[in-house]
């Protein structure tokens, strides 16, 4: 007899951090978004330090969020700036069940640090990426003081992103981030 697979639930997030970030208990939202995240009955969420934090290499960051983080199709991936340009990476290859991107880019920006991360080295392989992911979400702000919003835009473009876009948000570097949270409620409840 023929047996469905079921399908399959996110279980879990994984904050990635921008690069930069130091300790990420200490930077931006992702403290509050993680304790947040732990409050679901069920739900896990993962924050830990990455390694190379400065340059944020993709050749270190992605075999990180496969063997340490264990990123897989139960996993929203929840990328920050270089963050989100290592989940889009990661998602390329990896199936997931969600990336939810905040500051995304697609260009080395004409930064040397930005271009030794390795990222921005060959085209993106969006269709992979559309393909390897249940949902995909973007938080973007048009006063991103680091990021033209065009970046910002193509990554929409490209993706056909769930699009979050604020024109007063600048990098997302607050200390809080209630609409994420929501975002990711939202998904919870929609895959029950």
């Amino acid at each position: 007899m023929f047996q469905m697979r079921p399908q399959l639930r996110p279980t879990r997030a994984v904050i990635v951090p921008g690069n930069g970030s130091g300790d990420v208990e200490k930077s931006n939202w992702y403290r509050w978004v993680w304790e947040g995240l732990e409050e679901i009955p069920g739900f896990q969420c993962i924050l830990r330090n990455m390694p190379d934090p400065i340059t944020a290499r993709e050749s270190i960051w992605l075999p990180f969020m496969e063997s340490e983080l264990r990123c897989d199709e139960q996993t929203i991936i929840i990328g920050h700036s270089s963050g989100a340009a290592a989940a889009m990476r990661y998602a390329e290859t990896h199936k997931v069940y969600a990336i939810i991107l905040v500051s995304a880019y697609v260009s080395d920006l004409g930064d040397e640090n930005e271009r030794e991360s390795g990222y921005f080295n060959r085209p993106w392989q969006w269709e992979k990426i559309k393909a390897n992911c249940h949902r995909i979400v973007q938080f973007a702000s048009t006063d991103d003081p680091f990021l033209p919003w065009s970046e910002q835009q193509a990554v929409a473009n490209e993706l056909n992103t769930e699009l979050y876009k604020f024109t007063d948000r600048g990098h997302f570097q607050s200390s809080e981030f209630n609409e994420l949270i929501s975002v990711i409620q939202g998904i919870l409840n929609s895959a029950a």
